[in-house]
């Protein structure tokens, strides 16, 4: 495939990814979702921002690296999900709003129960698999993929061959449960399947990273980094997206989705990142910033809640009041305002001493060294810690130091030695 046509191929698939993600707006808001509903509770504008994000980068990628599979994966996943959302949504309106009013509802309705799976695994084995040059480490990885296609087989072959007579309303409701066969197929078979190969991909991910060097370490390090985002807010969205809610005084629904609308699309952006090179060693520092300015939010909430409940209970022992004087708050924000910094300095050179080790040691090495210079006046001697800073730091095959000869120098040192022999003369 010549560039031009990936290029034409990459960005009307994109467009049919936006087409389909503007589908699902439209549709929920003729199924009578509010704005509120589309942007918060139900997540629409979330998962819409899911495809449209696959689809744009995967179409970027695509169209400047069409020999590499990673943009079409990204693409795919994208169609897949734009089907899926657009499917449902289409479904509910054909089916249950409007009944009869536009074909192929029960076709839709069947489509998205089988639709998801080559998505899900296309992001759970492929990417990690196939990251960043679109081969796996080695031969011996490639059964991982096979199951990864296995696992789709299974779960699309047993949804759209046993679900096909259900299809209507019943698989859009989801009041009954119209194929115990395929649940324990989908449940048992292909999730675990799903799971392993996901694993294998993810363990693959490591041993690259091992053995990679250069860029393709900066590579998977932007992508790593997204996928570990991304892991940690579907594991609490998943476990503890119902606690938060019901919760009282708990996290409202802005703050959850709003943070998905964030995090969701961090996988493909840093993938585009890290295949286009656009910046790419800029990680280290993001990486190194979200460590300290994590840990150090983390820790002074802490302080600040420790420190007003503390407050609370004394100022509640003393007084038998209930109500907790603002002079609490102050104070905790006070202290707030005095830890910022020392903490800081402390959290940064924790982390640097903890995961940047080499860089710690060299800068050490460069201030031990700038403080001798200062006192140094030999030059030979200088010339020797000069060459073992060095070494140390930067590790090169070979060094060594090259003086320049200064002339003017040269010849104040020759009129020296005239006038001194015109003088033994």
């Amino acid at each position: 495939m010549s560039a031009r046509v990936a290029a034409r191929l990459a960005w009307s698939l994109c467009a049919l990814c936006v087409a389909l993600a503007a589908a699902t707006f439209i549709l929920a808001l003729l199924n009578g979702s509010t704005l509120g509903e589309i942007f918060i509770s139900e997540g629409i504008v979330t998962f819409a921002t899911w495809t449209v994000s696959f689809s744009v980068v995967g179409a970027l990628i695509a169209s400047h690296r069409p020999e590499n599979p990673i943009g079409w994966i990204f693409l795919a996943v994208g169609f897949c999900y734009g089907l899926l959302f657009a499917g449902d949504e289409y479904a509910i309106y054909a089916l249950l709003t409007n009944p009869v009013a536009l074909p192929f509802g029960a076709e839709a309705s069947w489509l998205g129960q089988w639709v998801w799976a080559p998505g899900v695994v296309l992001i759970l084995v492929f990417l990690p698999l196939l990251f960043p040059d679109g081969h796996p480490p080695s031969h011996r990885w490639r059964p991982v993929g096979w199951l990864g296609v296995l696992s789709i087989g299974v779960a699309v072959v047993s949804s759209t061959i046993l679900l096909w007579p259900e299809r209507g309303p019943a698989l859009v409701t989801g009041d009954e449960n119209p194929s115990h066969v395929v649940q324990v197929l989908v449940d048992f078979i292909a999730l675990p399947m799903m799971s392993v190969a996901g694993l294998g991909a993810v363990i693959s991910l490591f041993v690259r990273f091992r053995w990679a060097r250069g860029e393709e370490r900066q590579q998977i390090k932007w992508f790593a980094s997204a996928a570990a985002l991304t892991v940690v807010w579907l594991i609490v969205f998943a476990f503890v997206f119902e606690e938060l809610l019901s919760a009282k005084g708990g996290l409202p629904e802005s703050i959850i989705f709003l943070s998905g609308l964030l995090v969701l699309p961090s996988i493909p952006i840093a993938t585009s990142i890290a295949i286009l090179r656009y910046r790419l060693y800029d990680i280290d520092r993001i990486i190194n910033r979200t460590l300290v300015y994590g840990s150090l939010s983390a820790f002074l909430a802490l302080v600040y809640f420790v420190g007003v409940a503390t407050t609370q209970a004394i100022f509640r022992a003393l007084t038998g009041q209930e109500q907790q004087p603002k002079l609490a708050v102050v104070v905790s924000t006070l202290v707030i305002a005095a830890l910022f910094m020392p903490l800081r300095r402390h959290i940064q050179s924790f982390i640097d001493r903890r995961f940047y080790r080499r860089k710690y040691d060299a800068r050490k090495t460069l201030e031990a060294f700038s403080a001798k210079l200062r006192d140094e006046t030999d030059l030979n001697t200088l010339s020797d810690e000069l060459v073992a800073v060095v070494r140390q730091t930067m590790q090169p095959a070979h060094v060594s130091v090259w003086l320049h000869p200064d002339p003017a120098l040269k010849d104040k040192k020759k009129r020296a030695a005239i006038r001194e022999s015109g003088h033994k003369e």
